[in-house]
């Protein structure tokens, strides 16, 4: 077996096996008392491991609407929620809508890293904190693979993907940022959490 292979191996048993782990945790965390209310951190947690499009991540709640970029060709970008965790990360979850009339597959919106694969996803997404002056780029994982939505590949014409991407959280006295994903114009959005 080729070191490539081996890799490969290795980072979908490690992601299998951190989506596991994850599942436990959040299951674990229920308070069982059936009035809470429904939040994101299932939808975040069954992603964040994955490395490949070919499953597709929960929907965010699409009826709360904080945000939308429109772009070229009638994509629209619907951001649903930016809420920061006690891990230290804010999690922005949203919708990608394809309102044209080809299909749409997001390379432009990869990071230009060499090491991340050549996959489409919103790796090159990041948040800025004007007053700070700082950009937050999507976090990797230990494999150098985003926390993010990726395969965003072949979207038809009037179809609407989920999507998600991770990252450091700023400080607890940034409430506003931009989001900005390339080839899209930026959006503000309020921080919750």
């Amino acid at each position: 077996m080729s070191i490539r292979h081996t890799t490969k191996a290795r980072r979908g048993a490690a992601a299998t096996a951190l989506a596991a782990a994850l599942a436990l945790a959040v299951a674990g965390c229920g308070s069982g008392d059936g009035d809470k209310k429904p939040d994101d951190s299932a939808d975040r947690t069954s992603t964040a491991g994955k490395d490949s499009g070919d499953e597709q991540e929960p929907a965010a709640d699409s009826s709360k609407t904080i945000g939308e970029m429109k772009g070229p060709g009638g994509v629209v970008v619907t951001l649903h929620s930016a809420v920061r965790d006690g891990g230290g990360f804010v999690t922005v979850n949203a919708t990608v809508t394809n309102h044209g009339s080809q299909l749409f597959t997001a390379f432009a919106w990869r990071s230009k890293e060499t090491d991340v694969k050549p996959n489409p996803s919103v790796s090159g997404a990041s948040l800025i904190d004007e007053k700070g002056k700082k950009r937050y780029l999507v976090l990797r994982d230990t494999d150098g693979q985003c926390l993010c939505t990726t395969g965003l590949s072949g979207i038809k014409p009037n179809e609407s993907r989920p999507l998600f991407a991770q990252f450091p959280a700023p400080p607890k006295s940034v409430t506003e940022v931009d989001f900005q994903i390339p080839t899209m114009p930026s959006v503000g959005i309020t921080l919750s959490g």
